[in-house]
């Protein structure tokens, strides 16, 4: 039932927070870091009694809840989602802490919001009820539009719409697509079931497979996002509040890159391949085309909000490469772009509540004043570009390794956008903190609080760059398995081994002993 817990203390957490929001404004804080905490601790303590995954379930929990139709609350959680869920509860405690002198209006209710969101999204990676995950995708939805909408900026009421209206189009082509994918299966089978487990395996036409999985994509693609599919996502960051900045960046995307591991590949093999060089291509041209627009901004949110489009390149292409490699660089990246640009993202919100502007070019020369500052600037600015000893180097390294094996041309292309990303990455070290003062500024470097939060994410940060192997090594079974006899792999769409299994372990090995030695 510790799946379960996960979710319902989170809820409980939600309305106490609500309920104590009217007798003050620190027991919504309180509550919240509590809530999150104990669930952290709860998955560590589980965490750290595993011995191996072997691609299996680690944990697995199925109970009955609207049978007549097949649906039933199905919880499971392997290495894979462990990953991500441990990611969403450490990212969780630091929205609140970041959270905690900026929001001081109706602060049980942004409380409410934040916990609802991080509930809904550690739904989203645990799911294995096709209902059950479009319930807590939806879940995620409206908490976010209130904490845009409520404790945005200026233009915060257009923004919160257009993320409103994009992720729920979207949505509701997957629900359609679910339900198609049901009913397919119950003509062949003759059982009505929503269990992501039944569903696996299911064959059907292509152009029908092709047809269902284009909608599952509708939603993946918005919510990762996609060129040009990301219209709502440099309002969106720009005008959210920072924790709201922070879950977006580095959590809600992370579902749509979730979604197509978890759901795309295993459940459309075919159509996922015949995909593949579509997929790659957007993959290429989201990381060029957002590292140009990153560059031509001013507004320091919005420039770092285009720099997770680019970096989200890199996920699509790794997920549609379809060999171990790649999608280990994807995790990778997963976590070291949540860490790197959350934390770009918090540091564009202190700068906000000191000088109350985004304007890069009314700042400048910061460095004298704000030393500590600059330099926690400087190091998520070369982690965004992939600085070797960093998480993202290495995210970006298995990447492109396993775009190479699929596509030359692709993962030649791609590298471009490494040059790009220095180009904007460095951009923001000398608008910001170097360069002719623009204004003379009264500023305060970081307090304590804001110290130990950039600490923490700067330690993560440097240690994941160094010592990947335990991540590695915990999403690996589950990627092997998710891989296992895909037709991408016998038909030579990337060249990752001839054989579906044994190749995939070995290559899977070597990575592993490649980081054990280096």
């Amino acid at each position: 039932m510790i799946l379960a817990y996960l979710i319902l203390i989170l809820l409980a957490g939600s309305l106490l927070a609500l309920l104590t929001g009217r007798k003050g404004n620190l027991w919504p804080r309180v509550i919240s870091v509590a809530a999150v905490s104990l669930d952290l601790v709860l998955l560590i303590i589980f965490s750290s009694s595993v011995s191996g995954t072997d691609g299996k379930w680690l944990m697995d929990l199925q109970l009955e809840w609207i049978p007549r139709f097949g649906i039933s609350l199905h919880l499971a959680l392997d290495g894979l989602s462990l990953v991500m869920v441990l990611l969403t509860l450490f990212l969780g405690i630091i929205s609140v802490v970041i959270s905690w002198k900026e929001i001081n209006s109706r602060v049980g209710f942004f409380h409410f919001n934040l916990l609802l969101i991080l509930a809904g999204i550690i739904g989203v990676f645990l799911s294995l009820d096709l209902f059950l995950f479009y319930f807590f995708w939806e879940m995620m939805l409206v908490p976010m539009y209130f904490m845009i909408g409520i404790w945005g900026h200026e233009n915060r009421t257009a923004a919160s719409y257009k993320f409103f209206l994009y992720t729920q189009a979207s949505g509701l082509l997957m629900f359609i697509a679910i339900l198609a994918l049901v009913f397919v299966h119950e003509s062949t089978s003759g059982t009505l079931t929503f269990d992501y487990v039944q569903l696996l395996g299911l064959e059907m036409p292509a152009a029908k497979e092709l047809l269902i999985m284009s909608g599952f994509l509708a939603a993946f693609l918005v919510k990762l996002p996609v060129v040009p599919l990301h219209n709502w996502l440099p309002d969106a960051h720009s005008q959210a509040p920072t924790a709201g900045s922070v879950i977006l960046a580095a959590l809600l995307l992370k579902t749509g890159a979730y979604g197509l591991i978890r759901f795309v590949v295993p459940l459309f093999p075919s159509a996922s391949a015949a995909f593949a060089p579509v997929g790659m291509g957007l993959g290429v041209i989201g990381i060029l085309y957002g590292a140009k627009l990153a560059f031509a901004q001013t507004d320091l949110k919005r420039l770092v909000a285009y720099t997770s489009v680019s970096h989200m390149g890199f996920v699509i292409l790794g997920v549609f490469a379809f060999n171990v490699i790649a999608y280990q660089g994807v995790v990778m990246q997963m976590i070291a772009h949540a860490i790197s640009t959350g934390a770009l993202f918090i540091l564009a919100g202190q700068l906000y509540e000191r000088i109350h502007t985004r304007d890069m070019d009314q700042m400048g020369g910061l460095w004298e004043k704000t030393p500590v500052m600059g330099a926690i600037g400087m190091i998520f600015s070369l982690a965004s570009l992939g600085l070797p000893g960093l998480a993202n180097f290495v995210a970006e390294l298995l990447t492109l390794l396993g775009t190479f094996k699929a596509s030359v041309l692709m993962a030649s292309l791609a590298c471009l956008g490494l040059v790009a990303a220095t180009i904007y990455s460095l951009r923001i070290v000398q608008k910001v903190f170097f360069g002719k003062m623009n204004h003379e500024w009264e500023i305060a470097d970081l307090n304590l609080r804001e110290k130990i939060v950039s600490a923490v994410l700067v330690v993560l940060v440097v240690a994941l760059g160094l010592f990947p192997r335990p991540v590695l090594n915990l999403a690996g079974p589950a990627i092997i398995k998710t891989l296992d006899s895909h037709p991408a792999q016998l038909t030579g769409l990337p060249d990752s081994g001839k054989s579906a299994g044994n190749g995939k372990t070995a290559s899977f090995n070597q990575l592993s002993g490649m980081f054990k030695k280096h």
